[in-house]
C-alpha cells in the first residue's frame, strides 16, 4: 500500500448504509486496520472518584478535549481518523503521519488538565504491529447512521490489547510537552443544558456490552442488538437527543471551565468572546439556517459506539429498559456476553463544531458520568467472573 493510500486507510473505506446486526454478520465488510497505524488511548485515571465527587460534566468536556485536540491535527493534515468517545476519555486509531503530533498535542493537554483540575489524563500509544504481534485482532469497518454520519465499527480485541499495554506498569509515557509544542482546540463548545428524553416518560440508558473475542463476537453483538432494536425501536426511534428539547443556555461558570480546558486558564477578553458567541447562537438557532443545524445535530449525535465492546445511550421507558435487562441477564447467565448499564434522566453532550454545515460532531453521555457508572458495574462484573 502507498503512503497517501496508508493515510487515507479509514477514508476509502466503504460507508455501509445497513442495520449495525447485518453489518456485524457479514465478515467481508470487515478490514484489518494496517500495521503501521498506531492506537492512541486517554482516559482520566479515578475517574470513578472524580464522577461521584460531582466532577462529572468536567470529565466529559477533558475526554471531548482530547477528541478535539487530535480531530484538528487530522483535519489539518487532510486525514480521516476513526474515534470512540468513552465518557472519561478516547480512543483513537492514526496513522503514522500525525502520530507524533497527536501525542505531542495530547501531552500539552495533559498538562494543562493536571495543573487546572488537578486530575491525571492518561495518554499512550500503541503500533498496531505490536498488537497484532500478541495474536490479537483489529478489524475495522464503517457505518452510516444517517445521511451526513459514519461511524466506525471494531470487531477484535485489538483495542482492549492496547488499553491494556498502556495501563501496565512497565509502559512507559516517552511525550512531555515542549515549550514550541501548541494546542488547538478550536471548535470545541459546551453550551447546552442537560437533555431530556423525547417523551416525558422516558429514562436514558447508557448501556456497554462485553463478548469474548473470535468469530462468536460479531454474532453476538448482533443479538444484543436485536433485543436492542426489537424492544426501543430503529435508531432514530432510541436517540434520546430531541430538538424540541434542546436549550441553549450556559452559565459565566460553564464558560470558565470550557476555557480552562481549552486554554489552561482564563480572561475577561476570552469570556466576552464566549459571551458572544453564544449570543450569537440564541440567534441563529432561531433562523432557517439554524433550525436546519439543530435537526442534523440531533442525526450527528454520536449515541452508538463499537470499539470491540458495544456502547450506547438509549432512551425509552422503564418497562422497555426491564424488558432489555431481563434479556441481557439470560445471556450473561448463558456466558454470552456481560453489560453495565446506568439509568438517569438525562442526557449530556459536549460538541466538536469545525463548521456550522457538515463538520459537527456532538458526543453524549447519560447525566452524572453514566459511560463511568456502567463501566463500574462491568467491571465488578467481570472481576467476579474471574476475567
Amino acid at each position: 500500500m502507498s503512503l497517501a493510500r496508508n493515510e487515507q486507510f479509514y477514508s476509502r473505506l466503504p460507508a455501509n448504509h445497513i442495520s449495525l446486526g447485518e453489518l456485524l454478520t457479514e465478515e467481508h465488510l470487515f478490514y484489518n486496520v494496517p500495521e503501521s497505524w498506531h492506537v492512541v488511548i486517554t482516559d482520566i485515571r479515578n475517574s470513578t472518584g472524580a464522577v461521584a465527587g460531582g466532577m462529572h460534566e468536567t470529565v466529559n468536556l477533558i475526554a471531548t478535549g482530547s477528541i478535539v485536540s487530535v480531530l484538528n491535527i487530522a483535519f489539518k493534515a487532510g486525514i480521516t481518523v476513526p474515534f470512540f468517545f468513552g465518557g472519561d476519555g478516547a480512543t483513537f486509531i492514526v496513522p503514522p503521519a500525525i502520530a507524533d503530533a497527536a501525542m505531542r498535542a495530547l501531552a500539552v493537554f495533559r498538562k494543562n488538565t493536571r495543573e487546572n483540575f488537578a486530575l491525571d489524563l492518561r495518554i499512550g500509544i500503541v503500533a498496531v504491529s505490536e498488537i497484532y504481534a500478541q495474536e490479537y485482532e483489529l478489524k475495522l469497518s464503517k457505518l452510516r447512521v444517517s445521511g451526513a454520519f459514519s461511524i466506525p465499527v471494531i470487531l477484535g480485541d485489538g483495542l482492549y490489547c492496547a488499553e491494556k499495554l498502556i495501563k501496565s506498569e512497565q509502559y512507559r509515557f516517552d511525550y512531555e510537552p515542549k515549550p514550541d509544542d501548541e494546542l488547538d482546540l478550536s471548535g470545541m463548545q459546551c453550551r447546552w443544558d442537560k437533555i431530556g428524553p423525547p417523551e416525558m416518560d422516558q429514562e436514558v440508558v447508557t448501556l456497554l456490552v462485553t463478548a469474548p473475542a473470535g468469530k462468536k463476537q460479531a454474532e453476538l453483538f448482533a443479538k444484543v442488538m436485536e433485543h436492542v432494536d426489537g424492544i426501543y425501536g430503529p435508531f432514530p426511534r432510541r436517540q434520546p437527543i430531541s430538538v424540541a428539547r434542546l436549550i441553549w443556555r450556559t452559565t459565566f461558570k460553564k464558560m470558565e471551565m470550557e476555557m480552562r480546558v481549552r486554554e489552561g486558564g482564563t480572561s475577561i477578553l476570552g469570556l466576552a468572546a464566549s459571551w458572544i458567541a453564544w449570543l450569537f447562537g440564541y440567534v441563529y438557532f432561531r433562523t432557517s439556517y439554524g433550525r436546519n443545524y439543530l435537526n442534523s445535530l440531533v442525526e450527528m449525535s454520536d449515541t452508538l459506539v463499537i470499539d470491540g465492546k458495544i456502547n450506547t445511550v438509549i432512551t425509552g421507558t422503564p418497562e422497555q429498559r426491564e424488558q432489555l435487562q431481563r434479556a441481557l441477564d439470560a445471556m450473561e447467565a448463558a456466558r454470552e456476553i456481560h453489560y453495565g448499564l446506568h439509568v438517569s434522566g438525562e442526557s449530556v453532550m459536549s460538541c466538536y463544531v469545525h463548521d456550522l454545515k457538515d463538520g459537527h460532531i456532538h458526543f453524549i453521555d447519560g447525566a452524572e458520568g453514566g459511560y463511568t457508572k456502567a463501566a463500574g458495574m462491568l467491571k465488578r462484573k467481570l472481576r467476579n467472573a474471574g476475567v
